[in-house]
């Protein structure tokens, strides 16, 4: 948030109270209001704001005008002046009109969850196709609030601070809103076009993807520093890392794999964003194993893995083979290891521990490991022969006459992927 004194612009540190509305069917549906609030503190924080209070409203049902009830946004202005906040957030999305009347009643900034979510992206986009995906997010998400803002829109602009399109920009008229959001998706279809070819590129060399995916902070991207050496960016807070970042991965056997580590989800991940982010997210649907990081640790375990199950199965990617593990354990009490399993495709793990690191690249190649295969191929068919070193482990080759008997290692989804094109040179 900013102020102006004598034409100068003065950083104000957002001084937040936090409110949730629990409904009836909030109840009935098992949320875990406790938990939510503690995930939105964190968010907050995250944003740079000072936390100074948390109230949670429990009501049938939102009320239309405020979003909760008349009574308790007087609670709330009183407690707003006890406390000089200048800022108040929703754990739930609010529509234009509440936010109006609710800044009316408050004379405060006021922010709902999905806003928050959008600015801290903001924060941490830094490469072209992140920053235009959270630009777009943004500017859909306030396009149908700027109707009858008047002198309400500056507030509404920014987020917490002035990232992203900024007041100035959000002080135009709608045609000039759709206008730049036109543009910003021509650039977006652009830049998809390229990840889609490098994505073809990666295809025809026979690379193996792995992916790291996970509620954020869960620590993926501490796990993939440990186990490639990556140069990434780590801290314990949420969206620590936006961009998806790709390594080489060398497993014990000697084959070399991809492993790409993916935006953290969150539970109510604003739509906008989803649509803006759909390119990057499906490099999921391009590996060949997910790796599923859970932060063992967390009270809200099960709901954070149920979030994630859910955006994979919106993208497509649910029926795809997957190894759970379980992150952190070295956070956790007896009575939560206890209640976790650990075999084949579930593994208790610290992404510290050498020991684990060493189990989860035996785990990957034993995942990605196939048959043993049987070809012969005509000697002067050296690009056939060439494929099976690129997309197989070639276990031992030897020259009969004019023709190549080459026995092969290959995993189910390379022989899928590739395996057709020699079809007809298989022993059977």
């Amino acid at each position: 948030m900013k102020n102006e004194t004598h034409g100068v612009e003065i950083e104000i540190q957002p001084r937040a109270i936090l409110v949730s509305l629990v409904t009836q069917n909030d109840k009935r549906a098992g949320v875990n209001a406790d938990g939510s609030m503690q995930e939105l503190v964190s968010l907050a924080k995250t944003a740079g704001v000072e936390v100074l209070e948390q109230v949670i409203q429990n009501k049938e049902k939102p009320d239309f005008r405020w979003f909760i009830g008349k009574g308790k946004v007087e609670e709330i202005r009183i407690l707003m002046d006890s406390l000089d906040a200048n800022s108040v957030i929703f754990d739930q999305e609010l529509s234009g009109a509440q936010v109006r009347n609710l800044e009316a009643a408050l004379d405060a900034k006021i922010i709902d969850r999905t806003q928050l979510i959008l600015d801290i992206f903001a924060q941490r986009a830094k490469t072209r196709e992140g920053i235009i995906q959270v630009e777009l997010a943004q500017h859909s998400y306030l396009l149908p609030r700027l109707s009858g803002q008047g002198s309400n829109l500056s507030r509404l602009g920014g987020g917490i601070g002035t990232r992203g399109p900024g007041e100035s920009k959000l002080e135009t008229d709608r045609r000039h809103i759709r206008t730049r959001i036109t543009d910003l998706k021509r650039q977006l279809e652009e830049v998809t076009r390229h990840r889609t070819l490098y994505r073809e590129r990666r295809k025809k060399s026979g690379a193996v993807q792995v992916a790291l995916v996970g509620y954020t902070n869960a620590g993926k991207s501490t796990l993939l520093k440990q186990l490639t050496d990556a140069d990434v960016y780590i801290q314990d807070q949420l969206f620590a890392t936006l961009d998806p970042t790709s390594r080489n991965l060398d497993l014990p056997g000697g084959k070399t794999v991809v492993l790409t580590d993916t935006v953290g989800f969150i539970q109510n991940l604003p739509h906008d964003l989803i649509a803006a982010f759909r390119a990057t997210l499906e490099e999921v649907n391009e590996a060949d194993l997910i790796l599923h990081v859970v932060d063992a640790s967390s009270e809200m375990r099960d709901e954070h893995m149920k979030v994630v199950d859910d955006l994979l199965q919106e993208l497509g990617s649910d029926t795809k083979q997957h190894v759970v593990l379980y992150n952190k354990t070295d956070m956790c009490t007896p009575e939560q290891l206890e209640m976790l399993p650990d075999d084949e495709t579930h593994m208790r793990i610290s992404a510290y521990k050498e020991s684990d690191l060493e189990r989860i690249l035996n785990v990957i190649q034993d995942q990605l490991a196939g048959g043993i295969k049987t070809y012969r191929i005509p000697a002067e068919r050296g690009d056939l022969i060439s494929q099976l070193y690129q997309f197989s482990s070639v276990l031992e080759q030897e020259y009969e006459e004019n023709e190549a008997l080459i026995k092969v290692e290959i995993n189910a989804v390379d022989y899928e992927k590739y395996g057709y094109r020699l079809q007809e040179y298989e022993i059977k």
